[in-house]
């Protein structure tokens, strides 16, 4: 497995005062959607590739007094539900991420966390999932754990089923409900177009998870859709399809709905591809947001004494 990169890390195991994680976001170039299973609670089997797209959520995790408990500080110019003041900050994925540290390693959750928002919300992009592997990996180093990827996994696929692929980042296959990683060789893919430049178009409105997945068991598959829910996201999101149109059209290598969308992916070769894709989403007002980022990615982590 390619080691994390890794800004300053120490291999002493004690308590630091803080660490910062910047974990990217994920998408799939391919989503294959199975039949449903009881024992996973309803949800469907997967099998799919995911990427790590550098668009990324930073966690700062910082160790508190004995007993002092845990608090979340949300910042970011795009919080999307997670501003409302009704959002239970129990059930952030960061937070459940580390109540489920805490409980593995058999101590208190006496962290303060910060999560600057860069991924959109609610996108099908994987933020929520980044947060919480943001937030195990910056516990770990933060309570001189040094546990393994290999062992963060299975905490991971406690909190849902992309969090322990974005631990790692760059590609893998996703099987089970999409928890189960298991490492693929990238040169096919680079080979493909899935790697370099990318465009990501964002929206204002998200889109429910469990509301795509009941459209997609109405609706289906589309015919040459590498994604199985892209025919129901766009169902829901009609621009989301429009916006694939033209950056096909404009000279995209590959555009598609990312995960359950409503955002749409757009790998491109060069400079200028970028620019007539995104010129023809502008003028034709087919996204609300654009981020130019690069893929795959990995999560970075910082620490400070």
């Amino acid at each position: 497995m390619r080691p994390l990169p890794v800004q300053e890390q120490s291999s002493q195991s004690h308590t630091t005062a803080t660490v910062s994680v910047d974990c990217p976001a994920k998408t799939n170039l391919t989503l294959h959607v199975g039949p449903t299973h009881d024992e996973w609670g309803g949800r469907h089997e997967l099998d799919t590739i995911y990427c790590a797209v550098g668009v990324y959520d930073t966690v700062t995790a910082t160790a508190k007094m004995p007993g002092a408990g845990f608090s979340l500080e949300l910042e970011g110019a795009h919080l999307g539900d997670l501003a409302s003041s009704s959002s239970d900050m129990r059930r952030n994925h960061a937070v459940l991420a580390l109540f489920a540290m805490a409980q593995a390693a058999g101590r208190d959750p006496d962290v303060a966390l910060t999560i600057t928002k860069r991924i959109p919300v609610g996108a099908g992009l994987g933020g929520g999932s980044a947060d919480a592997a943001a937030t195990l990996l910056a516990v770990n180093q933060l309570w001189g754990l040094n546990w393994t990827i290999e062992q963060l996994r299975p905490i991971a696929a406690t909190l849902g089923a992309d969090m322990p692929f974005c631990l790692s980042g760059g590609y893998a296959q996703g099987t089970g409900f999409g928890e189960r990683i298991t490492a693929i060789d990238p040169q096919q893919l680079i080979d493909q177009g899935f790697a370099g430049d990318v465009l990501v178009g964002a929206y204002q409105s998200q889109l429910s998870t469990p509301e795509v997945y009941r459209t997609f068991d109405v609706v289906g598959a589309g015919a040459d859709d590498r994604n199985h829910l892209q025919a129901a996201a766009i169902s829901l999101h009609p621009r989301s399809g429009h916006a694939i149109d033209a950056a096909r059209e404009a000279g995209a290598r590959h555009a598609f709905i990312s995960g359950s969308g409503p955002s749409v992916v757009a790998f491109v070769p060069d400079d200028a591809t970028a620019q007539r894709v995104i010129e023809a989403w502008r003028t034709a007002e087919l996204v609300d947001r654009i981020i130019r980022a690069k893929a795959p990615a990995h999560p970075i982590i910082g620490v400070t004494q």
